[in-house]
């Protein structure tokens, strides 16, 4: 059985986004494709343990679901020229999964219901498994999906990509809700993990998509580059369950080859000329990962670059990176001058005060240290993240 589920999960990772995004161009209804596509799951799940995997899965689960949609056309007026539409997108006709994508992260809906929806009929995950991701009860992921599609429904979003003039405010909302995913998978902000590498994984696969129909956007590239650098670190990022700085991590255990695939993608998005945050934060990473050594790190070059990005996103999150930098360029007094100001807009935000604490610790401040140290490991229920704020603590 953990055969099949490992099969099913490849299959509608691969290809759930092009069929339920043909079932909604054809039924027009999102509800409607996603029971239609549901069943094909289900029927899987009943048939597989017992028939075997088919030689060729997602060929046997289009048929499945065609045959479901077909049953549910011909209960309409007009199911002639609906079926005739009913058909497997072939190559060079990649919009309708474009515009899937673009559908569930408009920004007339919540970013929980757009993440919950591009998800589950996107990367084809059920509810189950959302809410598992999120820690949150499948029925709170239930309410948020069928909230969305109602939504969709009532205020007539269109099923498109947007026109040319939308496109950059539009594209910026998807590729902000494929970083969210991301950013939650990398370092998970509660639960029994310290991370969740199918989130991780489900996010390059958006952004992969998204960079295969997009080949001209530099923001996808730079947004897949830095999720792939991120990756190419995983190996080394944990001990025991403990989280590794990045100063502390066995470099050799890196995918280098890895590393080396995303630099060349922010040189491709770089040679168009259309800088953007994803591709900085890209660089910026980069500039870690193609350090030999940690004492090797370039921190002015980091530092331009935080400049520049601060420039395009001014927000205090940024700014909280830029004093990070800044600290290995002009010390920790500096930084914690740059760092000071944000107590008001980052006081629930853990990795403040654990910087703050670093800070106060290099400036021989012991107790203030601490003071900052616990506020920061009462901020954050990841297992890794508390483990090492605690042992900072005792030695603080």
């Amino acid at each position: 059985m953990d055969g099949v589920h490992a099969e099913l999960t490849r299959v509608l990772r691969e290809h759930a986004g092009r069929l339920t995004a043909c079932l909604i161009r054809t039924l027009g209804d999102f509800s409607a494709a996603e029971d239609v596509m549901q069943d094909a799951v289900e029927t899987a799940l009943r048939r597989w343990p017992t028939d075997g995997i088919p030689d060729h899965p997602d060929a046997w689960l289009l048929t499945t679901a065609r045959r479901r949609g077909i049953d549910l056309l011909r209960r309409e007026a007009g199911h002639r020229a609906k079926l005739a539409r009913l058909r497997w997108p072939v190559p060079g006709e990649p919009d309708d999964r474009l515009k899937l994508i673009f559908t569930c992260c408009h920004p007339a809906l919540p970013v929980p219901a757009q993440v919950a929806l591009t998800l589950r009929t996107v990367c084809g995950l059920t509810t189950g498994q959302i809410a598992a991701a999120f820690l949150v009860p499948e029925a709170t992921v239930g309410q948020r999906i069928t909230r969305a599609k109602r939504k969709i429904t009532d205020a007539g979003i269109p099923y498109r990509i947007p026109p040319d003039a939308e496109l950059p405010e539009r594209l910026n909302q998807v590729l902000a809700v494929v970083y969210l995913l991301f950013n939650e998978g990398y370092l998970t902000s509660g639960g029994g993990r310290p991370h969740a590498r199918d989130l991780v994984d489900d996010a390059r696969w958006l952004a992969e998509s998204l960079a295969w129909l997009m080949p001209r956007r530099p923001e996808i590239l730079g947004l897949l580059a830095l999720i792939r650098l991120h990756q190419a670190r995983t190996a080394a990022r944990f001990d025991d369950g403990r989280l590794v700085l990045l100063r502390d991590q066995d470099r050799g255990r890196w995918d280098h080859d890895a590393v080396g695939e995303a630099v060349r993608l922010i040189e491709r998005a770089a040679a168009m000329r259309r800088p953007g945050p994803y591709q900085l934060q890209a660089a910026i990473v980069a500039c870690h990962a193609e350090a030999p050594t940690w004492d090797d790190t370039d921190w002015t070059q980091i530092l331009v670059l935080y400049d520049m990005l601060l420039s395009m996103t001014r927000t205090p999150v940024v700014r909280l990176h830029r004093a990070i930098a800044l600290r290995y360029v002009r010390g920790p007094q500096a930084a914690l001058d740059e760092l000071d100001p944000l107590a008001e807009s980052l006081d629930g935000h853990h990795l403040y005060h654990a910087t703050r604490a670093e800070f106060l610790r290099d400036l021989g401040r012991h107790r203030e240290a601490r003071t900052a140290g616990s506020r920061a490991l009462a901020l954050t229920g990841n297992p890794a993240q508390r483990v090492l704020l605690t042992d900072r603590l005792a030695w603080t």
